[in-house]
């Protein structure tokens, strides 16, 4: 099963990971806690009335946890490379991935480091699909606009790359659409594993 790797915990890369691991991928978060939704009150997220971000980041976390992926708080990523592998490298060890989601904010450094070009701007430079100039590094949210940064388009972002790989893993166009018959049997399972 493909590995993917993703670095930040906010709304983009909850997203990534929910959507990877929903769908049957391997998904793990390395989530420093640092993202600016703990500076965010949420009035204008669609779904959302009124929502602190600590909240929101709470829920997000659990969702992406019930669908499988895997959560390493305060697991800081000091490296990404790719030697005809990728990898990701903390304090804690060399971790293996098929594909790497970059969600660390505004903060470009692991994609420079990785040798992932830049727009004129500064920001990382992605395809539609938010997939960076090195095969398999996707990079999402305020690290590929210069100033256009909201919730909502990150956690599209990251919901873009999760799809773009599952499409890649299946040799297929993908679509992540549920019925009302998939929530009926999805909610089953989880009152079942209760």
């Amino acid at each position: 099963m493909a590995h993917v790797a993703v670095v930040g915990g906010g709304a983009a890369g909850l997203s990534a990971a929910m959507f990877a691991a929903k769908n049957g991928l391997d998904a793990t978060v390395f989530d420093t806690d640092a993202s600016w939704l703990h500076k965010a009150h949420l009035f204008n997220y669609p779904g959302i009335d009124s929502l602190d971000g600590d909240a929101y980041l709470d829920v997000a976390r659990e969702q992406a946890k019930r669908f499988g992926a895997e959560i390493n708080q305060g697991e800081e990523v000091t490296a990404v490379t790719d030697e005809g592998d990728l990898a990701v490298t903390t304090e804690d060890g060399e971790y293996d991935a098929d594909y790497v989601v970059l969600a660390t904010g505004a903060n470009r450094d692991l994609a420079e480091e990785l040798g992932c070009e830049l727009t004129d701007e500064g920001a990382v430079d992605v395809d539609v699909t938010m997939e960076t100039s090195v095969d398999g590094v996707y990079a999402t949210g305020a690290m590929v606009r210069t100033e256009e940064w909201q919730a909502v388009i990150s956690a599209g972002d990251g919901a873009a790359a999760a799809l773009n790989v599952l499409s890649r893993e299946r040799g297929e166009h993908f679509h992540d659409f549920d019925t009302p018959a998939d929530a009926d049997e999805a909610l089953g399972t989880l009152i079942d594993d209760e």
